[in-house]
């Protein structure tokens, strides 16, 4: 079964999308079945994959409030290397429509279920707000994966985020947990982005990623040739970052599968006893 990675902080601008793009391709090149869910009525993440959000006949618009199912709706974004539930701003018009609907908080996670164990990962780039879309991706959801620039404002609203976060494990999804943060736009020549790092450490330990996402030119001039940097710059420092982060993660799942199986051995050995 797949792990779902909600990319979300309500603080715009601080590399979610380009997260969410990136992360998708570098888990892909890693050989693992990869399905991008664009849930913000911009659409970038969309257009960030090489899929026009305007020329799109369907989206995550329909699959919300059921007039299509996911199957019908998600394509195959062959310049990025990964499968796309694409978004535009018909998803504005899905947040609207959905507030008056019984169980709306769920309508993803019931879309992604059937869907859900032909992939390896399902990645959902949120919108930089707390709104209903933002409110289904927790709820489909095992993890949130928080982007955070590490600039003056970067702890600013996160513990809002982390509050909203216990918040939905609460009302509507249980399993919930925060997956890691990732420290992002970091720039070595400022002792401003050392410094935020540093904090962010020592607040949050290991669920910060050992990996750090540079400023990297080629990173910021990806999205507009409609290619993550994987595919725009494979030897740029912002696809080896990317890349990197896969692997880190690809190793957590790992750790804590063998950890999981650990336990679960243990348990049979003390009740046989």
């Amino acid at each position: 079964m797949s792990k779902i990675l909600a990319i979300t902080n309500q603080k715009g601008g601080v590399g979610k999308t380009t997260t969410s793009v990136n992360l998708a391709a570098s888990l892909s090149e890693t050989g693992r079945r990869i399905l991008l869910v664009d849930l913000d009525a911009q659409g970038n993440a969309t257009m960030g994959s090489g899929c026009n959000k305007h020329d799109l006949e369907h989206s995550g618009y329909e699959v919300l409030t059921g007039h299509a199912d996911i199957t019908e709706v998600m394509l195959y974004a062959e310049d990025a290397g990964y499968h796309l539930l694409p978004g535009n701003s018909d998803l504005t018009a899905a947040e609207v429509e959905l507030m008056p609907e019984e169980d709306r908080e769920n309508r993803l996670g019931m879309a992604l279920a059937s869907v859900r164990n032909d992939f390896d990962f399902i990645l959902i780039d949120c919108p930089p707000s707390l709104n209903m879309l933002t409110i289904n991706a927790l709820a489909a959801a095992d993890g949130v994966l928080i982007p955070i620039q590490c600039e003056y404002y970067a702890l600013e609203g996160l513990s809002a985020l982390i509050d909203t976060v216990e918040q939905v494990r609460v009302a509507v999804n249980p399993d919930l947990e925060i997956e890691g943060l990732l420290r992002t736009m970091y720039d070595a020549r400022n002792n401003l982005s050392g410094d935020v790092s540093m904090q962010l450490m020592e607040h949050f330990g290991s669920k910060v990623y050992r990996t750090i996402i540079p400023r990297n030119v080629r990173l910021a001039e990806a999205p507009s040739h409609g290619l993550p940097v994987l595919r725009y710059d494979k030897g740029s420092r912002g696809a080896r970052a990317y890349l990197a982060m896969a692997g880190e993660i690809i190793r957590r799942e790992e750790e804590a599968m063998n950890a999981g199986k650990a336990e679960a051995q243990q348990i049979a050995e003390q009740t046989e006893a």
